[in-house]
């Protein structure tokens, strides 16, 4: 018998292990397929953040950082979905006076255009008009407005700052903070900070126009306030501050003076009743006086 060649030891099975891929077009697609359509994928998707800035605003409370339990009164969360009123709600600056004041201390409310630095009624009515405001439905009521802060900048790398201001009732309101303007419904940061320099700025500049003004986009910061308001005595405030560095041309070097022209845009002539800003006193600060 013809002797059998040795047969080799046994070997188990291989068992394949799936690593739960879960790319089967590129095993079972050409490499030139594969690029083609991840090539297509990168083309047609979605881009974020094309914009230095956020979308035009909106009006809303940003509950997650701002809304708490209102320890004044525990029993009146401020809740966001407390009805959000605007100038439909008050035809009148007598209606909206009539809606505040059983929910405002009374000895803070009687104070609104009487005490120094303060504003009225009728400052308050406008805001809500020109949709630069709204007001949330609690006790006491949340004001809600978005604010955009121009940081100001010279050659030297000053900032501009507003140290006070003359009201119209002849009294001076301390300020001690960059140019700042209260956006209206739908502006965004870039319009508001133009419109903030060409109304407070614009009667010390030889030309008005957006040439003069440089703003600095990869200066974005945005923050959440809340606090009490020093033109409305008792009426706390929920503030979404816009800041962005921004370079004018034709500004004096020295401490200077603007005029203030038409603060509200009124055809009703409720304007004429409010207290309203005469001049703007300014001078240049270093970073670390802001």
């Amino acid at each position: 018998m013809p002797l059998q060649p040795p047969q080799p030891p046994h070997q188990p099975p291989k068992l394949h292990h799936h690593h739960n891929n879960h790319h089967p077009t590129s095993q079972n697609l050409p490499d030139f397929l594969v690029t083609t359509i991840s090539l297509l994928l990168f083309i047609t998707a979605p881009k974020h953040h094309l914009s230095p800035f956020p979308p035009p605003h909106r009006r809303f409370i940003p509950t997650a950082i701002t809304m708490s339990q209102n320890p004044r009164n525990p029993k009146n969360p401020r809740n966001p979905n407390n009805p959000n009123f605007n100038s439909s709600s008050f035809p009148t600056p007598q209606s909206l006076s009539n809606w505040l004041k059983p929910r405002l201390p009374s000895d803070s409310f009687s104070t609104w255009g009487i005490s120094p630095g303060t504003k009225n009624i009728h400052n308050l009515w406008l805001e809500l008009v020109d949709g630069e405001t709204s007001l949330i439905d609690s006790i006491p009521p949340l004001r809600n407005l978005e604010v955009v802060c121009v940081r100001v900048r010279n050659a030297n790398n000053l900032i501009l700052i507003e140290n006070h201001q003359e009201l119209s009732d002849g009294s001076i309101r301390k300020r001690g903070r960059p140019l700042s303007e209260k956006m209206k419904s739908g502006e965004d940061v870039e319009s508001s900070a133009k419109r903030a320099v060409f109304e407070e700025l614009g009667s010390v500049l030889n030309e008005v126009n957006d040439e003069n003004v440089k703003i600095l986009f990869d200066s974005y910061e945005r923050k959440v306030e809340e606090r009490s308001s020093v033109s409305y005595p008792g009426l706390p405030a929920c503030y979404v501050l816009h800041y962005v560095d921004a370079f004018v041309e034709g500004l004096p070097e020295a401490e200077f003076v603007t005029e203030e022209g038409d603060e509200y845009d009124d055809d009703r002539g409720v304007a004429s009743e409010a207290v309203k800003v005469k001049r703007h006193f300014w001078k240049w600060v270093s970073d670390d006086s802001v």
